[in-house]
């Protein structure tokens, strides 16, 4: 859907000599209501409000709400200088704390420097070689049972989306709490619910009624849920990962507090299962509209033979792979990385003010056609060796992030992707009604905003 227009941008036009020096902008400001809207239109529509300002006003657009400026950066040049991150000159933390600090602080994603790399350093614990393996064996037999219970007749509907969401949690309750949500299952995915849903409220009040209100009320029932655990977690031998982030110490013997432990599982059970059910639901979405991709994963899997799949076996699933990367690209579950300038910097002929709040969009850069053939396309094999579109920059592709916050579980979501999608074809064929096409909510987590109906008919 389109914006329409964006009144009061400050337009910064690039300098053509390049001996001049950088120039530094003078936004226009912001009205209250012209604010409210551009909030709301960059919060639906990130991906057709990124594009339109780009189209009409270049690679770094900047404007000014209030006592803020706010810059826009377009192009795979501009997220390599954001994720990389040179001398510090941007801190995650000051612009997540800004967006989800009330619900999910402290998280690892909201540190930066030194304390960034402390937290991350004691959190490999739980990503280790010997973990993933135990997670995987730990998996194989739950995903098995769920997607058996999907079905019970020959042919039936089912609401996709719920349906991924409930498995992923469970899947983070066994592997990251080492129990059986059971009975207590529902208040806790309610619970979930509500603090993502408050992570980017449109009314940022915290009284009763609001969406942020119910979202600190669930965080703080979350807090007692966990930490009423924690001493009988440390003292065990568990190898879930809240067991092992409750022992988890560095060199010197220092290790998390009861708090860090708390806000990193509440962050981590969030960032599990929800941004791999956005990925599984949108990954089958496209598996239905193309059946001849579904296919070829079919018989790709069947190729891995009958025993028990491996890390080994899931290795060989080259195009599955292809497929993963594609479905990211297209429906990233983050659609925008925003950081904080501590300082000023220089980008594309401008001088850029610290204390701006600075945009990249991840969806933005995953459909311009500098770096993508036909990006609107689904297209896997622009991930094959013999074409290797990623490659043509190093960030035009940045669905987990980069640099020192690269995604922490990268590789246990792609575990558990593929994990999933192999059973899920060696059971099913997938459909969709012919003319359907999925509805998108972009923001805060891409997903679908009708629960995505799909068929399953046994294989």
């Amino acid at each position: 859907m389109p914006c329409g227009k964006i009144p009061y941008l400050h337009i910064m036009s690039p300098f053509h000599t390049m001996s001049q020096a950088p120039i530094t902008p003078q936004p226009i400001k912001l009205g209250v209501l012209e604010t409210l809207r551009f909030i709301r239109q960059s919060y639906n529509y990130p991906l057709e409000h990124s594009q339109h300002l780009r189209e009409r006003f270049g690679d770094v657009v900047m404007q000014r709400a209030g006592r803020m400026n706010i810059v826009h950066l377009f192009g795979a040049d501009a997220a390599q200088l954001c994720l990389v991150n040179p001398d510090q000159t941007f801190s995650n933390k000051k612009a997540w704390d800004m967006i989800i600090g009330r619900i999910f602080p402290n998280g690892l994603m909201l540190r930066d420097g030194a304390d960034h790399r402390y937290h991350r350093r004691l959190m490999q614990a739980g990503f280790k070689s010997k973990a993933m393996q135990g997670y995987l064996t730990q998996m194989i037999p739950q995903v098995e049972e769920t997607l058996a219970s999907w079905c019970d007749s020959e042919r039936t509907e089912i609401n996709a989306y719920p349906a991924f969401k409930q498995m992923t949690l469970d899947l983070a309750a066994t592997i990251f709490l080492g129990m059986d949500l059971g009975n207590g299952a529902n208040r806790l995915n309610k619970a979930f619910e509500a603090t993502v849903a408050a992570s980017m409220p449109r009314i940022p009040l915290a009284i009763p009624g609001t969406i942020l209100y119910r979202g600190i009320q669930a965080r703080k029932f979350m807090c007692r849920y966990f930490l009423d655990q924690i001493a009988t977690k440390r003292a065990s031998n568990d190898e879930d990962l809240f067991a092992l982030l409750c022992r988890a110490e560095d060199e010197e013997g220092n290790r998390y507090t009861d708090q860090e432990i708390v806000d990193h599982m509440i962050f981590l059970m969030m960032a599990a299962h929800d941004t791999t059910t956005s990925t599984l639901t949108s990954m089958v979405y496209l598996l239905a509209r193309h059946p001849q991709w579904q296919d070829r994963l079919r018989a790709e899997t069947h190729s891995l033979g009958a025993e028990t799949l491996t890390h080994e076996s899931l290795a060989k699933m080259t195009e599955t792979d292809w497929v993963i990367k594609e479905t990211l690209r297209l429906y990233p579950p983050l659609s925008t990385l925003p950081k904080f300038s501590n300082k000023s910097f220089e980008h594309n002929g401008f001088l850029i003010p610290s204390d701006a709040l600075v945009i990249t969009y991840p969806i933005h850069t995953h459909y311009m056609d500098e770096y993508w053939d036909n990006p609107a396309m689904f297209d896997p094999e622009r991930f094959s060796p013999e074409r290797s579109e990623h490659k043509r920059h190093g960030y035009s592709w940045i669905p987990f992030s980069g640099g020192a916050h690269m995604c922490i579980g990268l590789h246990f979501a792609d575990m558990q992707i593929k994990l999933v999608i192999a059973q899920l074809l060696r059971r099913y064929r997938i459909s969709v009604a012919a003319d359907y096409v999925m509805p998108v909510q972009q923001s805060p987590i891409s997903k679908p905003k009708d629960n995505l109906p799909i068929v399953l008919e046994r294989y």
